[in-house]
């Protein structure tokens, strides 16, 4: 071992071990990066107590590292390489859209795409000027439910989850954002509480989901890492469509008049189009492609 390893040498080193485990099959990436470069700045840099932005390529913040620093840093690629626990619940941190959330396996590592379309506004144009009450269904660790809250500063979230260890996550992130006045969150069945949320009495003027919708082939298949995580936040049945159906069925009784529906379905458009045929939706632009985002109107629910 060299002591006198910089910062940029051993986040070099660090992503070589890494990668060279992906290219074995012995890692997977996509639980908050996909790549090996930036697993390694992330996870070095977190190690190191360093910024996460730290531009380690300025020779101010190359410096030489402590023959500990190194040793400490070596562990805990080891670490991720020989448990293969997700990066972020390693660090406890995760990341979305530039804001940090806490996280541990109580709670799946939060990656939804949804929060790319709350980000550039893309949804903006199908919300009523007078959008008030926001759901946040299937809220995990309560990321979605906080950016919406800080995208939309008149607005007041519920965020509902079935698992009361996931919603203990959530009300962590809600105090670590300032949020206890305007989002809440509460255990429910898919929609089965939403009717106790009061001002809204239930009904909201946009709802947001990121569910269940993997189907059972591909759980079956799944990486070590994604397996980390509780099923309950992956799994949607035989096709994925399982959660989708009793949603879709039951969100028109909780959505206002030009309410709007923003949903999640991954990789599972061709089950979701053989599910629900008929159904007009919009499908959103995010970094993935054009078809795992899709917003769908109350009157759109309606007509299924």
């Amino acid at each position: 071992m060299n002591p006198s390893l910089t910062l940029s040498a051993l986040i070099a080193q660090s992503a070589q071990q890494l990668d060279a485990a992906h290219i074995s099959g012995h890692l997977s990436f996509g639980q908050g990066t996909t790549n090996a470069d930036d697993e390694a700045a992330w996870l070095v840099l977190w190690k190191l107590g360093l910024p996460l932005d730290t531009d380690f390529s300025d020779p101010a913040h190359d410096v030489a590292l402590s023959d500990d620093q190194v040793q400490d840093v070596q562990a805990l690629i080891a670490q991720r390489i020989a448990t293969r626990k997700p990066a972020a619940y390693l660090t406890q941190e995760a990341w979305l859209q530039g804001v940090s959330f806490y996280i541990d396996e109580r709670a799946i590592v939060p990656r939804s795409l949804i929060a790319e379309v709350l980000a550039d506004g893309s949804i903006d144009p199908w919300l009523h000027p007078n959008t008030t009450h926001v759901l946040d269904l299937c809220t995990g660790n309560g990321s979605l439910g906080i950016l919406t809250a800080l995208a939309f500063p008149d607005v007041t979230v519920l965020g509902l989850d079935i698992s009361n260890d996931a919603l203990e996550v959530a009300r962590i992130n809600v105090e670590r954002h300032g949020l206890q006045q305007r989002m809440q969150v509460m255990q429910s069945d898919g929609l089965q509480q939403a009717s106790l949320h009061a001002p809204s009495n239930g009904v909201f003027d946009l709802i947001v989901c990121n569910p269940p919708y993997v189907n059972a082939q591909s759980m079956a298949e799944l990486p070590q890492e994604f397996k980390a995580e509780p099923e309950l936040a992956l799994a949607g049945g035989t096709d994925g469509m399982d959660f989708v159906r009793q949603l879709l069925q039951d969100a028109p009784a909780h959505m206002s008049e030009h309410a709007v529906l923003v949903l999640e379905i991954g990789h599972e458009r061709d089950y979701f189009e053989a599910a629900f045929p008929t159904l007009d939706v919009v499908w959103l632009s995010t970094s993935a492609g054009d078809d795992q985002v899709l917003l769908i109107t109350r009157d759109a629910l309606l007509k299924i």
